[in-house]
């Protein structure tokens, strides 16, 4: 989130928390650079008004490649400003942005508009995950194996939707930790071990078969649809 004014940055930090999103925030276009470069973002919440800079420059720069970018061009970008007239909502569009909500809004709407951004490419159009007996909906915050509802916390529905996404695949406790968690995430805790932990055994019952496996040296893999 690129916002310059910290009441915003510290109540949306928090609703945004609250909804299981893991969030960084930078109040100048030059701290945005510097994190965007280094961190492979899902979203970015960016306003017009900067105290260096215009959001819509930083928004077309990130478009036409002009600056690096972890997550490459396909970086979802939602404009948050104040600037509601109609010529700025189409130059906001016309810059790259993937949606345009102007203040004030309702936290409501905001979430979802963002659930409706972050799913575009991995649920062909839908709320739901799909992997074997794994159904995951994210606009219920509901997680099922097999039509047994999963009790989960907030960092394991994280974590489960972020291995959906991604079946098959190895993904590290530092991927977890930057996509789940958020920077201010300690680099040495051991909250990501312990939350894989508890989602594997909430994951399988006894009879069941494990999904959840650890690959050592490397990180976790969710099997894939058998």
């Amino acid at each position: 989130m690129v916002e310059d004014e910290e009441g915003l940055v510290s109540a949306l930090r928090s609703g945004l928390g609250r909804a299981g999103y893991a969030v960084d925030t930078a109040l100048t276009g030059a701290e945005a650079v510097e994190k965007l470069a280094t961190t492979a973002y899902d979203l970015a919440i960016l306003d017009i008004t900067l105290p260096d800079t215009n959001g819509l420059d930083l928004c077309r720069a990130v478009r036409r490649g002009e600056i690096e970018v972890a997550s490459g061009r396909e970086l979802r970008v939602l404009m948050l400003t104040a600037r509601a007239s109609l010529a700025d909502r189409v130059r906001g569009l016309d810059e790259g942005a993937d949606d345009y909500l102007t203040k004030p809004f309702a936290l409501v709407e905001l979430l979802a508009r963002i659930r409706a951004l972050l799913r575009r490419d991995v649920t062909n159009g839908t709320t739901q995950l799909h992997v074997g007996e794994l159904v995951l909906d994210s606009s219920r915050h509901l997680a099922t194996r097999g039509g047994r509802e999963l009790s989960l916390t907030l960092k394991e529905f994280g974590v489960l939707r972020y291995l959906m996404s991604r079946p098959g695949h190895v993904v590290s406790a530092e991927e977890l930790l930057e996509h789940v968690w958020d920077e201010n995430a300690d680099p040495f805790t051991q909250s990501v071990r312990v939350t894989v932990g508890t989602l594997r055994r909430k994951l399988t019952q006894e009879g069941e078969e494990p999904l959840l496996e650890t690959v050592i040296g490397r990180g976790y893999r969710l099997r894939g649809a058998t």
